[in-house]
Formats: C-alpha cells, structure tokens, sequence
C-alpha cells in the first residue's frame, strides 16, 4: 500500500463506450457485418485509466483533468469516483471526448471518436475554475510522484499547471507519456515513455528501435531516460547517459492492446513513487502491460468502488497438480492465500542465495514488483551440495531463509529438496516465475511448467560484479581478518 495521497494524474480524460455484440451475418446492402444483441459497458479512458488502474495496484491517486458538464461528462465523473480516484475538475469548455468502439466475438470491428471539440477551457477569471486550478497545484506540488498523461487535449499545457508539474520534476519522480498531438515534456521528467510511432514522430528514431536514437531523445526533452514501448517486443530504455537496455516483453496469446500504454505509465510511475530503481519499474511494467492485454486490456479490467481491479479470470491451471498432497509452510501459504483472496497476483523466484549479496537483492526487489506477493523457493542444504560441491552451502538453509524473509521485498520463503524448483513450482502455483540471469525465457525448464500452470515465466538481469562463488573465493585468499 502507498503512502497517502501520493500519486497525482494529470492529463486529458475521455470516455470509453464499448458496444459488444454478436455477428451472423452480412447486410444485404452493403459488405460489411450486422452486429446485433448490443450491450454497452463504459469506464475511464486516458488519462482517468492511468488513474483508476494506479488505484487498483493500491496506492491513492488525485486526477487532475477537465470534464465537460455534459451527460457524457458526467457519466466519466462517476466513473472516477467509483474506481476509487479523487477529481480535481479545472473544467472544459467543449463536449467530453468519447471513444466509442463495437465489437463482436472480442474484436473490434468500428471505432467512433466524437465530442472533445478544442473550444478551449473555461473561463480563466471565473472564480470556481480559479480555486479548482490552486487546488490542483496544490495537489501537484504535495505529491509523491506525478504522472501525466498527455493526449493533446490542453490539460498538460494549462497555465499554472505545467510550471507547477515542471517545479515537483526537481523533487519527486515524474512519468511523462506523450502524444503526437501533445507538447514537450517538462524539463527534467524522471521518464518519458513514448511508443515506437511518437518517438518516430519525434524525428530522431526510426522503424528499427535504436538505442542511440532513445538516448538522443533524453536529450532533447532534457529528460533523465526514455523507454520507448515496442508493443509485444517490450521496450527500450535508454538514459540520457550511458547505453540503452531492451526489456523483453514476455508472449501473449491473443488479448487486446487497447490500455496498455496507460497500464504500461502507470505501473511505472507507481513504482518509481515507491522508490524502485528506473530499470526495475520499467521491467515490472512491461509485465504487467503484457498480462494487461492478455487479459483483455481496458475492456477486460473493471474498475469498482475502492479501486478494485477485476481482471478476466486467470488462465485455469493444469489438473494434477496436487498442491495438497505436500503443503506449503504455514506462513508461505497463508502468503499466497491472503494475495489470491484480494485478487493480487502471486511471484516466485528461487535461488541458493549462499552469502547474500548486492545482487541478490536488486533481483528480489525487481520480482516482488511484478506482483503482488514474492515467496522465494530456497534450496536445502543437501540440494545445494549436489549443485555446488561439498563444501557448500556456507550459510545452513534455515539462516537462508530467515535472512531472505528479513528484506522488505520478500513475503515468505519455502525450502525445497529436490535440485531444481519444478516440484516446489506445482506446489506453489504463482502467476508469475522471475529468473535472474541472461537466460532465454524459452530455455527455462520452469518455463515450461509455468505455461502448463495458466502462468508466465520472466527473466531479470543480474547485477555485474556480484557473485557468491567470487566473494567465497575472494574470502578465501584474503584469509581471516
């Protein structure tokens, strides 16, 4: 959970209008489908998405937007107030946007956009607007990270709102997601994240994804890094210093992207609220975008009162996985059944971790951020004999554990015999496996029984220079102190 009153939105909303339905058959007059038995579902759109998903990860969220007074303005007003998010409302001038999308069988067959005329805000000298406008600044300048959402629509370029985004850049982390009809980033943003066609846009990165070309990027909007999303090819991230780094994404079947962009700023933002160093908070968003669109992206996720996020009900996992037959330990399993029980998404990752070091840690806090929960599978002391010889392990499994379970990011820890974690695996269940390494996803035994499981498996980088065989070693020649 966040702190309070910690994450603020700012940016342009829109309503989204799907009509769902069901075709049979061709019109006679005309090629194309006849969708019929239409029912509608409507939900928070642009920026009021990023807002009303960042509450359903649990943090408290402020948007700050301009709705119309209209019927349609009304409606996402409520639709706000239901997902569990505070609205600053500095008011539009115009119709509310509206995105209007019919579908059939799960996909989309028209898309309508209308309303959102750029009339302009409302009257700067009246005295409403002004208190909404020293509300928001107030609200900006408090927060303890920022995220705007910028579709162009004037919100992000609003006097007095800008300079006030601009001031807390200096201070608190700050996501800037742009659009081709929106402006610059401030100066100083903490990341930009523009897709591949906005960065292109940008004249500076063209169809093959160039790092050097994302670092020039950070450059120009004199941004600390940019990660550009590829879509189902994950994203690159690349400071305005030093060489790039490309984040896999992790294979999706089907789904739909709509979302993923605002599911993709708002884990990001969230995370580097709470302190998670940039490649971390990227990685984990990449997860989540993709799982996200797995699960039918924004038509797939309703957001409730309280900000609770129910996502498409999660792959079914493989029969015969008798969890029961060799139970976890009492607080690895009162772990993971508190998690599932508030619909959060439970990871694993597994390890030795004989003399925990730096390394170690920077990939435990990378996992626990792709979920909800992280339970370490630890092996026991014979398995690690088998694997490292015998003159390990240095440090006894039950010190292992107590060690792990003393970090912020791990929620409880499980202890295995067998040399690898399949077994462990079958009986824990996650959604999620993290690997650390330079491995490929595809090679990973685990993979291969988190697939069977409904889950995913997601390799994180390690930490160069950190090893427990080298500190052993070094340890060793250096001799007692």
């Amino acid at each position: 959970m966040s702190p309070a009153n910690a994450l603020v939105v700012v940016g342009d909303s829109l309503l989204d209008r799907d009509l769902d339905g069901h075709v049979e058959r061709l019109s006679p007059d005309a090629p194309v489908p006849v969708v019929e038995g239409l029912a509608q579902t409507t939900r928070p759109g642009g920026a009021a998405l990023a807002a009303a998903l960042a509450a359903a990860d649990g943090w408290s969220v402020t948007l700050v937007s301009a709705l119309a007074g209209d019927g349609s303005g009304r409606e996402l007003a409520a639709a706000v107030a239901a997902s569990g998010v505070h609205l600053i409302d500095i008011g539009l001038d115009g119709t509310t946007p509206e995105k209007v999308r019919v579908r059939a069988g799960g996909r989309t067959l028209l898309r309508l956009d209308r309303g959102g005329e750029p009339a302009g805000a409302g009257d700067p000298s009246g005295p409403w607007r002004a208190r909404a406008l020293d509300t928001a600044r107030r609200a900006i300048g408090s927060a303890a990270g920022v995220l705007v959402s910028d579709y162009g629509r004037g919100v992000a370029t609003e006097p007095g709102i800008r300079e006030a985004v601009e001031a807390v850049a200096r201070v608190v982390p700050l996501v800037w997601d742009p659009h081709p009809r929106g402006a610059s980033p401030v100066r100083g943003a903490t990341l930009v994240t523009p897709n591949r066609r906005e960065a292109a846009d940008a004249g500076v990165f063209g169809d093959v994804p160039q790092a050097a070309s994302a670092s020039a990027l950070a450059h120009r909007w004199d941004a600390r890094a940019v990660a550009v999303t590829l879509g189902a090819d994950g994203a690159l991230l690349a400071p305005a210093e030093g060489p790039g780094t490309r984040v896999h994404a992790t294979p999706v079947t089907g789904g739909d992207p709509c979302g993923a962009g605002d599911r993709f700023a708002s884990r990001t933002a969230t995370l580097l609220a709470a302190g998670v160093p940039t490649f971390e908070a990227v990685s984990a968003a990449v997860t989540a975008a993709s799982a996200f669109v797995e699960g039918g992206g924004a038509a797939g996720a309703r957001v409730g009162a309280g900000g609770a996020q129910e996502l498409a009900p999660r792959a079914v996992r493989a029969e015969g996985s008798d969890r029961a037959a060799r139970p976890l330990p009492t607080s690895a399993d009162a772990v993971v059944s508190r998690t599932r029980a508030h619909g959060g998404a439970v990871v694993a990752t597994g390890g030795c971790f004989d003399l925990l070091h730096a390394g170690h840690v920077a990939t435990l806090t990378a996992a626990r951020a792709l979920g909800d929960c992280l339970v370490v599978l630890v092996n026991s002391d014979a398995s690690v004999r088998r694997l490292k010889g015998a003159e390990r392990p240095v440090v006894p499994a039950s010190d292992r554990a107590a060690v792990l379970e003393a970090l912020a990011a791990v929620d409880a820890t499980v202890v295995f015999e067998e040399d690898t974690p399949e077994a462990a695996l079958e009986r824990l269940c996650p959604d999620v496996w993290a690997k650390g390494g330079d491995y490929d996803v595809a090679d990973l035994p685990e993979a291969h029984v988190m697939r069977r499981m409904g889950g995913r498996a997601v390799v994180l980088p390690f930490v160069d220079g950190c090893s427990t065989t080298r500190l052993i070693e070094e340890a060793l020649v250096r001799g007692p102190a």
